[in-house]
């Protein structure tokens, strides 16, 4: 399945720097509904937002980023992934409320929270979660998400396949391509959430 097209190099970090891959996905994330929602349409703001968000994620044990690089080093696109069942301790929670209210706004903290309580649930026995996948703007179209996603669904062992979430129409066309289908759609604040999966050997 892997596709090495292009001039793109897929990797999965085993120290990954949060801030790296925010700063990636904060620029990839620019016009998607949900963080739209969220944030607003501050870059900062979006910026702090997956900061706080990703340096969180960085306490699951097993937790994954992977990214794609161009032949300079630079990354240009990056990815999330939850292990199944892996959740932050309370600890880790209040740590993770405390700096969004104080780095993006009370406003923030809540949106987020109503949109977690709303995509998370029934997240299939098993699965790993994809949180986030995103390309920088300016190579959207030129196959680098496709390499990333390729890579990262072969590089990560799932017998019980992948989950997500997204809020943008027009990714679930995309996912459908590898294999993902659609369980359920939410409706929240003017947002469709569209919940999809991919079995194992999808």
């Amino acid at each position: 399945m892997a596709e090495t097209a292009g001039p793109w190099r897929p990797g999965t970090d085993p120290a990954p720097d949060p801030a790296a891959c925010a700063r990636t996905l904060a620029a990839a994330f620019t016009r998607e509904p949900a963080v739209t929602w969220i944030c607003g349409g501050s870059a900062a703001a979006r910026t702090r937002w997956f900061e706080t968000t990703l340096r969180t994620h960085a306490t699951l044990a097993g937790a994954r980023r992977h990214t794609l690089t161009d032949p300079s080093g630079r990354m240009v696109a990056a990815a999330v992934l939850t292990p199944p069942g892996a959740v932050p301790g309370a600890g880790a929670r209040a740590l993770w409320a405390a700096r969004t209210a104080v780095r993006c706004g009370p406003r923030a903290l809540g949106r987020t929270l109503r949109y977690l309580h709303a995509a998370e649930t029934g997240v299939p026995d098993g699965a790993w979660t994809l949180e986030f996948v995103g390309v920088l703007p300016e190579l959207t179209g030129r196959g680098a998400g496709r390499v990333l996603l390729d890579h990262l669904l072969d590089a990560t062992p799932a017998p019980a396949g992948f989950f997500l979430t997204t809020a943008d129409p027009a990714n679930v066309t995309l996912y459908r391509r590898f294999g993902f289908e659609v369980v359920r759609r939410t409706a929240l604040a003017g947002l469709e959430i569209t919940a999809m999966a991919r079995p194992a050997g999808g």
